[in-house]
């Protein structure tokens, strides 16, 4: 697609002169005699360079030039300027202009100065269009239900995004703490910074130690080198603290001076590194509870829930429940090359029944491992279905004689229908069966199946 140009100037011959030249190297062009039809313009297309005149009859064209930069940063801007007016030049360039043409004296380099300013402002849209995706996918719109209660955590997750406050996610495992965090991130004025998370209970001490806060080299042994850390990597953006529970005690002594005085010590240093970065905390743990057990500083349980948002459990958010399901439906198909897949009625009475221990995460899975196993039909719908699901959540689909079904059969089936499903590969059947690979050789052996 042409980047599409935008030249504002009251001299009609000069305009549209300029405006053949653009058009043969390819450009779509537009124009305007004056400021006011240049900005509504504007408004209405998205122009990668404006051309603009410094003399404008409603407008000093460096004034407009700030203008514009500042309502679209991703356009560059071009000014015209006359002869004994290269300062105006200077001057719109200081205001965020790409670069000055002096009238009549630089033909010459109009096409490869518009070249340039329209790569980069090609870039910097991409840049833009990149930025927007990402919002929408971890955005607040991404957050799927409308319940009461995980509607009222997005209100106050909503609130406290625009701020730089420290926020403190609490609720279960599994019900989507790190969505709220990347959520809160993309709704903030850090939005163009770093989103770095880590889970400070899948790391010993001096490991998680170096990952928060870097080190020094020959700081320990196998140090051969300066390392930064996640907080110097988040710097100008959010740190997402996980199961932050689980932090040692002398750490969250080093992560409380972090929040008070925005500096901290890597390992093996001893001048304090600055950094800007604003932290997002979660627990599935009554911090308070493990403060007056002295399992947690009590100071820094204060300083982290400045602002607390509770996530509620999936059991509390039934509702949500086929509407979540149908997205993880969609997603899935679409990773495995399904199409029109249909949740049957009976299989989400059976979801909204289950009491969903592991909450989003478990819903996830659980439909996950549906879509891999169910069969597509002749006219290429796919139906997901109650027998689809794990053995404990199907409570009453065999048939009330034991000695019609037992157990060991009902086993042996859909080991079979799973190992169809991943033509004989038995380490990801194992997978889908959530067993280990010798647990699985065992019962084919046990069952006189062919292993």
């Amino acid at each position: 697609m042409a980047a599409t140009i935008l030249i504002i100037d009251d001299e009609s011959r000069l305009r549209q002169l300029l405006a053949r030249i653009l058009q043969l190297e390819g450009y779509t062009v537009l124009e305007a005699e004056n400021a006011r039809a240049g900005l509504k313009i504007l408004e209405r297309d998205d122009i990668h360079l404006v051309i603009s005149d410094v003399k404008l009859p409603d407008k000093n064209g460096i004034e407009l030039s700030a203008q514009i930069k500042q309502l679209y940063p991703a356009t560059e801007i071009i000014v015209l300027t006359a002869y004994g007016t290269i300062s105006d030049g200077v001057t719109a360039i200081k205001n965020g202009a790409f670069d000055y043409i002096t009238k009549g004296d630089d033909n010459d380099r109009i096409i490869p100065l518009v070249s340039r300013a329209v790569e980069k402002a090609s870039l910097q849209f991409r840049i833009r269009q990149l930025e927007q995706r990402v919002g929408q996918r971890y955005g607040f719109d991404s957050i799927i239900g409308y319940s009461k209660s995980i509607q009222h955590a997005i209100e106050l997750a909503r609130k406290v995004a625009v701020t730089d406050t420290t926020v403190l996610l609490t609720g279960e495992t599994g019900t989507g703490k790190e969505v709220f965090a990347q959520a809160i991130h993309q709704a903030s004025p850090r939005r163009t910074g770093p989103f770095v998370a880590i889970n400070c209970g899948a790391l010993g001490k001096d490991i998680l130690e170096s990952e928060l806060f870097g080190h020094r080299a020959g700081a320990f042994t196998g140090a051969s080198r300066d390392q930064k850390g996640l907080f110097s990597e988040a710097d100008k953006g959010t740190i997402f603290l996980d199961e932050i529970g689980e932090m040692p005690l002398d750490l969250q002594a080093k992560l409380l001076r972090v929040l008070e005085t925005h500096e901290f010590l890597r390992v093996g240093d001893t001048k304090p590194t600055k950094t800007d970065v604003r932290v997002i905390a979660a627990t599935n743990r009554s911090l308070e509870q493990a403060a007056t057990e002295n399992h947690f500083r009590l100071d820094l349980y204060y300083r982290l829930s400045v602002f607390s948002i509770e996530l509620p459990p999936l059991r509390d958010r039934r509702d949500d429940i086929p509407t979540l399901a149908g997205q993880f439906a969609q997603q899935e198909a679409v990773k495995v090359g399904k199409r029109a897949i249909q949740l049957s009625p009976a299989f989400v009475q059976k979801l909204q029944q289950h009491a969903w221990k592991g909450n989003i995460r478990e819903l996830k899975n659980v439909i996950e491992r549906a879509v891999i196993l169910a069969d597509t039909h002749d006219d290429g719908s796919t139906e997901l279905t109650p027998d689809l699901l794990p053995y404990d959540m199907q409570d009453g689909l065999f048939p009330a004689n034991p000695a019609a079904m037992d157990l060991a059969t009902v086993e042996q089936q859909h080991i079979r229908r799973v190992l169809r499903h991943t033509n004989g590969n038995k380490a990801e059947a194992a997978r889908l069966l959530d067993i280990g690979l010798t647990t699985l050789y065992r019962k084919l052996q046990e069952a006189g199946l062919p292993d």
